[in-house]
């Protein structure tokens, strides 16, 4: 027989969400009759009256959070904005998850991430909403699958408490307000460790198949991310099943098919698809999805060799300091990630292993610890890659441990609680409080000028709580609540600050930020620094100011100064004062745009308002209505109305006129598509009308392919140039002679 630890543990009978098994009624006596609308408010029998109306009340107050200012964004991310538009007006573009409808390239991910944007759009219409929306229920969906997988085997308060932490993580209410794949795989990898978490209940095979199916469909939001976790989830049930051991090995084989199918159908048409009738495939250098996934998507990003990108961080062995920031075991601790993630990490780390403490005499097949074991494990697992890995690294790829860090706060919470009569179990509860509440005011002090009163408050109310919660066993029920809700509040307001800080800014870009101006700010190590390849970046709203580059390497990779965030351009140069791939117009940013304080409808300010570090800077320019009505001129001519030197600045017009523009080198300027004979055909044939001057790689970053080079070369040697404005054009169909 199982012995269950923790509070209010349940058999699975009780919550598989069907009918509780109920003794059979006395003779004459007939049981009433549910509503048909009662069991969702009411919840399950046995429960308490306030659990579900506290469960949808949480949920609501999710929905109602990232809601708020939502269209602040604009188009967000304009690279994924882009390609949803093309898919919602092609389905060859839905399919593969090309950036134009002319299916010229296809983004640098798989496309599972964009079909619920694109059918969005195709259902209400491109609009800021009509894009973030979704990725807002998809926030509030992995709250409910992290609120269901906690209070399955632990109390309704321990789900609450899970879900709570989730929903004001500030990197979640970041990207659960973005287009970015990364809110996708957080639901479906919240959603595998459920399943997974259900089949170590029961041993049956279906759980694990399904764990499988929402690890593959991961895959092709976000390719081998969703992979990290694996390693744990197999050892894991592998270990701990309540079957034997053949029969778990055979589960796991069925789990690994269904991961193969689910994530390889789409991998397998692409390959097999003939190359010359398909988008060449963004981010690879020879048009294979596999190269991608293992390369620049892949190992790429774990050994910094990434070819085609604007490279990699710190070398292996940790400690490094390299383009994408210093690596090693304090990466989710320092000054560019903590404001992120780090909250609550303390305290994570002391409740699960006081959690697998409290479970160690149990059984094998214990499937409270097994649940210690899958949602702790993976948080480890990823945290670990996450610090080491020396490739291309942004801040906001951390949304990924809130789902496992909030359920292992919310499962260690609610059995130290239980135990607290215990004296190790009131310690290890005080202690997680007083590193919540210390940490939080470390964190709150790097960004001083950010409500300064507020870190005292919740250092002494951590400390206040940690107190009563040692004596927590002695006290009365109430006392001891009242020091429990205390430290709940301590642990909680630092972050909530932060959250409510992001949910007030919009964000653009391709690289953003939690928090408030200075929460996440790279520092400067040999070679690097805030921005790639070295220099510290002012804070957001810094307007002219300048990030000094490192030996070897300044602002923008290579070397150079870069402008602060949110700030113009005209005064941030690279080296020998000039943008990558040349001066850009006027000293402006490409195409003659300044891009401070634009529309919310084409993208948004510089910065995105996202925070320190790089803020929006990868983002395009802002069209004036000049250049649109230019582009749209007989627009149905041509397959593309235009071509442009990297995917971000092709997609910041695309989006101004609803017309296919193709990029050029794809998202960083550097894959080889098209070549300089495939572009003179396409202009030859009449299916491009104009070619956009400037530009570059992701909006201004790093050098381009040679083609672009040849192309943009050909191009300004062979036809008329068109002024608009202070955006410069040339007409493909009007050669110079």
């Amino acid at each position: 027989m199982t012995t269950h630890y923790g509070p209010a543990v349940h058999t699975p009978a009780e919550n598989d969400g069907g009918p509780p098994s109920e003794a059979p009624a006395p003779p004459g006596h007939h049981r009433p009759r549910r509503s048909r609308f009662g069991r969702p408010w009411r919840g399950r029998p046995k429960d308490p009256r306030w659990v579900r109306p506290a469960f949808l009340a949480l949920l609501t107050a999710t929905a109602l959070l990232y809601l708020y200012n939502l269209d602040a964004s604009g188009w967000a991310n304009s690279f994924y904005s882009a390609a949803v538009q093309a898919g919602s007006q092609s389905w060859k573009a839905f399919f593969f998850g090309s950036l134009d409808a002319g299916n010229a390239i296809t983004v640098d991910k798989p496309p599972a991430a964009l079909w619920p944007m694109a059918l969005a759009v195709r259902i209400f219409g491109l609009s800021s909403w009509s894009i973030l929306v979704p990725e807002v229920l998809m926030g509030v969906g992995t709250v409910a699958v992290v609120y269901a997988a906690v209070r399955r085997r632990f109390s309704p308060a321990a789900g609450l408490i899970a879900g709570a932490v989730l929903a004001l993580t500030p990197v979640a209410a970041l990207m659960f307000r973005f287009n970015n794949p990364d809110a996708l795989l957080a639901l479906l990898m919240s959603l595998a460790c459920y399943l997974v978490v259900r089949a170590l209940e029961d041993g049956r095979s279906k759980w694990l198949v399904w764990a499988g199916v929402a690890i593959g469909f991961a895959f092709l939001a976000k390719t081998l991310q969703a992979f990290l976790i694996l390693p744990a989830l197999a050892l894991v049930y592998g270990v701990c099943a309540p079957v034997r051991l053949r029969r778990r090995l055979g589960q796991l084989a069925l789990a690994t098919a269904a991961i193969v199918v689910s994530g390889g159908w789409w991998v397998a048409i692409v390959e097999l698809w003939p190359a010359s009738s398909r988008p060449y495939v963004g981010g690879s250098q020879n048009n294979s999805f596999l190269e991608l996934t293992f390369g620049y998507n892949g190992l790429g990003r774990l050994n910094g060799e990434e070819t085609g990108s604007v490279g990699g961080g710190g070398g292996p062995g940790g400690g490094g300091g390299g383009q994408w920031g210093e690596t090693g075991w304090d990466r989710m601790f320092n000054s560019e990630i903590g404001g992120q993630i780090s909250w609550l990490l303390p305290a994570a780390l002391i409740l699960l292993v006081a959690g697998l403490l409290a479970t160690r005499r149990a059984a094998r097949t214990d499937a409270v610890r097994a649940s210690f074991l899958v949602w702790g494990g993976s948080l480890l697992t990823t945290a670990a890659v996450f610090s080491y890995m020396a490739g291309i690294f942004h801040q906001y790829y951390t949304v990924a441990l809130a789902p496992y860090l909030a359920a292992v706060v919310g499962m260690g919470a609610a059995t130290l609680w239980e135990r607290r009569g215990r004296i190790w179990a009131s310690l290890a509860l005080a202690a997680a409080v007083t590193a919540s509440a210390a940490w939080g005011y470390v964190l709150l002090g790097r960004t001083p000028d950010y409500l300064p009163w507020l870190r005292m408050p919740v250092l002494a109310g951590g400390l206040v709580a940690a107190l009563g919660l040692v004596f927590a066993g002695r006290l009365g029920r109430r006392t001891a609540l009242a020091a429990a809700g205390l430290g709940l509040v301590a642990s909680l307001a630092a972050p909530t600050a932060y959250t409510l800080s992001t949910v007030r800014e919009g964000h653009s870009g391709s690289i953003v930020t939690a928090g408030p101006s200075g929460a996440s700010m790279r520092g400067g190590g040999p070679g690097g620094g805030g921005f790639p390849g070295g220099g510290n970046a002012p804070g957001r709203g810094q307007g002219q100011g300048q990030s000094q580059g490192g030996p070897g390497g300044g602002g923008f990779p290579g070397g150079g100064t870069a402008p602060g965030t949110g700030g113009n351009n005209q005064n941030g140069q690279a080296p020998n004062g000039q943008m990558p791939n040349g001066q850009a117009p006027n000293g402006q940013m490409p195409n003659g745009q300044s891009n401070q304080n634009g529309p919310a409808g084409e993208g948004g300010r510089m910065g995105g308002a996202g925070g320190g570090g790089m803020g929006g800077l990868l983002n395009g320019a802002e069209v004036g209505s000049e250049a649109k009505k230019l582009l749209a001129a007989d627009a149905d001519s041509y397959t593309w109305v235009a071509a442009a030197v990297g995917s971000q600045n092709a997609a910041s017009y695309q989006l101004g006129t609803g017309e296919p523009v193709m990029a050029i080198g794809g998202f960083n300027g550097t894959d080889p598509s098209p070549t300089l004979a495939q572009f003179k055909e396409y202009v030859a044939d009449g299916r491009i009308h104009y070619f956009i001057a400037g530009g570059g790689t992701g909006g201004g970053m790093g050098g381009d392919s040679g083609s672009a080079s040849r192309i943009t070369s050909w191009v300004e040697a062979t036809f008329k140039e068109v002024t608009v404005g202070s955006a410069t054009f040339y007409d493909l169909t009007a050669p110079t002679d």
